[in-house]
C-alpha cells in the first residue's frame, strides 16, 4: 500500500520559509563574495627598467678597487654626445655618493664612449651601459657597487643605475622619459638630470624596442648590435665638463 504524506498548513508554512531564506542569503552573499575574489586578485607588476646581470661577488680585490676610485666633485656636468644630439646632463654628488662616484670615473674612463641604447620603452625610459667591449664590459660587471638611498624622485629627464636586485649597481642606467617616481620605493636612486637636449633623448629610436638580448651584448659587444641593430642610436662621446680640452 502506497501511503501518502499530507502536508500540513505549519508543514507548508516552515517549508516556504526555509526556501524564501536561502534565495535572501544567495542575493546577500553573492555581491559580497565577488568583492572578496576580486580583492584578492594579484596587483599587475610595474614596468620596471631591465634587470643587471651580476655573476660574481665582490672579492677583497674588488673592494680595494671600490675604495680606490676618486670622489667626484660636489657637483659636475656631464656632455653625451649622442647620435641624435649633444645632451647636457647636470650631477650632484650628495644625491647618491656611491652612484655618482661610479658614474664619474666610468665617464673619465671613456667607458661609455660608443655605448648603444639597447632597450628604449617609449613613454618609459631609455637604457645604456653595456661597453662594446666585451673585455671592458667584464671589468666593470666583476665590481658591482653598494646601494644609496633614494633621495631624488624618478621624474622625468633624470638619470638613474639600473641594477637586478640590492647592492648590484655597475654601469648600466637608464634616463626616464616620464614621471616614474613609482620607481623611488623599488630602490632607484636618481642622482641627476638633463639640463639640455631632452628633445635628443625623446629623438633616439624605439625602433628595436627591447629585442635586443643582454647576454649577447655582453658576450659579442657591439659587433651584435651593429649587425643586428644598424639603426640603434648610440652615445659617441662622454665627458664631465672641464676635465676634457675638447670639450665646448
Amino acid at each position: 500500500m502506497t501511503v501518502i504524506k499530507t502536508l500540513t498548513p505549519n508543514h507548508t508554512a516552515t517549508r516556504i520559509l526555509k526556501t524564501l531564506s536561502a534565495i535572501l542569503l544567495v542575493l546577500v552573499m553573492g555581491p559580497v563574495a565577488t568583492l572578496s575574489a576580486q580583492a584578492e586578485k594579484p596587483a599587475a607588476k610595474e614596468d620596471t627598467p631591465a634587470p643587471v646581470e651580476v655573476e660574481k661577488t665582490p672579492s677583497t680585490d674588488d673592494v680595494e678597487a671600490q675604495s680606490a676610485k676618486a670622489q667626484a666633485p660636489k657637483k659636475f656636468k656631464v656632455i653625451f654626445e649622442l647620435s641624435t644630439g649633444d645632451v647636457e646632463i647636470e650631477v650632484a654628488r650628495k644625491l647618491a655618493p656611491l652612484g655618482v662616484d661610479q658614474f664619474y670615473q666610468a665617464v673619465n674612463d671613456g667607458f661609455y664612449d660608443e655605448c648603444r641604447f639597447f632597450r628604449v620603452v617609449k613613454g618609459f625610459v631609455v637604457q645604456f651601459g653595456i661597453n662594446g667591449d666585451p673585455k671592458v664590459q667584464q671589468k666593470w660587471k666583476d665590481h658591482p657597487i653598494k646601494d644609496d638611498p633614494v633621495l631624488f624622485s624618478n621624474s622625468k629627464g633624470t638619470i638613474c643605475f639600473a641594477t637586478s636586485g640590492p647592492d648590484t649597481r655597475t654601469t648600466q642606467m637608464f634616463i626616464n622619459l616620464s614621471d616614474n617616481s613609482r620607481l623611488n620605493k623599488l630602490g632607484f636612486a636618481a642622482f641627476g638630470r638633463v639640463n639640455k637636449g631632452i628633445e635628443h633623448i625623446e629623438a633616439i629610436t624605439d625602433e628595436y624596442g627591447e629585442q635586443p638580448q643582454q647576454d649577447r651584448i655582453q658576450t659579442e659587444g657591439n659587433t651584435y648590435l651593429k649587425e643586428d641593430f644598424p639603426k640603434m642610436d648610440y652615445i659617441k662621446r662622454a665627458y664631465v665638463v672641464g676635465r676634457d680640452s675638447k670639450a665646448k
